[in-house]
């Protein structure tokens, strides 16, 4: 049995010293399973490489934050972390079971302990909102409708949406919509929780507010929560640890907590990344386009 911090870098790169250090400091040896193991995963579009040689362990009860620039691949991450896609190399275990190489059964239990929150929220526009929540519930369990009706209640009522299973996505706010996806991704008291870009579109009190909704789920139920974000003020207030993928190098280049990468980065790109920075002067003459260098002369009329 691997211990977490034989999780990390299992193959040797430039950042593997950078990835032992991060996850020395935050990780005490354990021969416990984690909810999600990913393995020596390479991640690709037909030729096109997105991320190669990632591997890590999300740990149980914690909030794990997948984050880095735009394009560098967190949600293609996260889609193969709950199976829509298939990696063109490694494995992703969860609960020590290769997902992939899992039977059909048994890949329904694990998705049935798995739940989705994703950008859009990608609720139903045909369906109410406690429709949408009692869906999960009609597919993964054998409950009557009265009972699922009065769970599709319960879950709505702790977002903040009490009275609203009735209105339909269209008729209400788009916070309101991320907390009725919520409530849908958590009808069926899943173990692991997944976000994608939670606090995409929303004002920062409403971004808040969601992340305040977070930290509740695993404070109340223990849910592992692995989220993908870009937004550092959600990042620092929810994040136990965070993953930054490079996508420069296309693999990850840090792990660890958000203080501890701000504080001592890794690299460049973690640096900027943290601070907001991009520390980028004017280009020199030797680095400026010709003509912004050396603008031609005015001509004579």
């Amino acid at each position: 049995m691997m211990t977490t911090n034989e999780g990390i870098g299992t193959r040797p790169s430039r950042q593997a010293g950078v990835l032992e250090e991060a996850t020395d400091a935050g990780d005490a040896p354990t021969t416990e399973v984690g909810p999600i193991e990913v393995r020596g995963l390479t991640m690709q579009y037909g030729p096109l490489v997105v991320m190669k040689d990632l591997s890590f362990r999300v740990r149980r009860g914690e909030i794990f934050v997948i984050m880095g620039g735009s394009g560098s691949g967190k949600s293609t991450l996260m889609r193969h972390m709950i199976g829509l896609q298939e990696p063109a190399e490694g494995s992703i275990l969860f609960e020590g079971v290769d997902f992939l190489g899992a039977d059909v059964k048994t890949r329904r239990d694990i998705l049935r302990r798995m739940g989705v929150l994703y950008q859009n929220g990608a609720l139903w526009s045909g369906l109410t909102l406690a429709e949408n929540v009692a869906l999960p519930l009609e597919e993964y369990t054998d409950l009557d409708a009265e009972a699922i009706g009065e769970i599709a209640s319960l879950k709505l009522a702790l977002v903040g949406l009490k009275g609203f299973g009735s209105f339909y996505p269209s008729e209400i706010s788009g916070g309101m919509r991320k907390r009725a996806a919520l409530a849908r991704a958590t009808a069926v008291d899943p173990e692991v929780l997944f976000f994608d870009e939670p606090s995409s579109g929303l004002d920062p009190i409403t971004a808040s507010r969601l992340d305040d909704l977070i930290l509740q789920l695993r404070a109340s139920f223990g849910t592992t929560v692995v989220v993908v974000s870009h937004d550092l003020a959600s990042i620092f207030k929810i994040a136990d640890r965070a993953l930054f993928l490079d996508i420069k190098q296309k693999t990850m280049t840090a792990l660890g907590t958000p203080q501890e990468l701000r504080e001592n980065p890794p690299s460049e790109e973690v640096r900027q990344f943290l601070t907001r920075s991009s520390d980028a002067g004017p280009p020199t003459g030797t680095e400026a386009h010709p003509d912004e260098s050396h603008p031609p002369a005015r001509q004579s009329p």
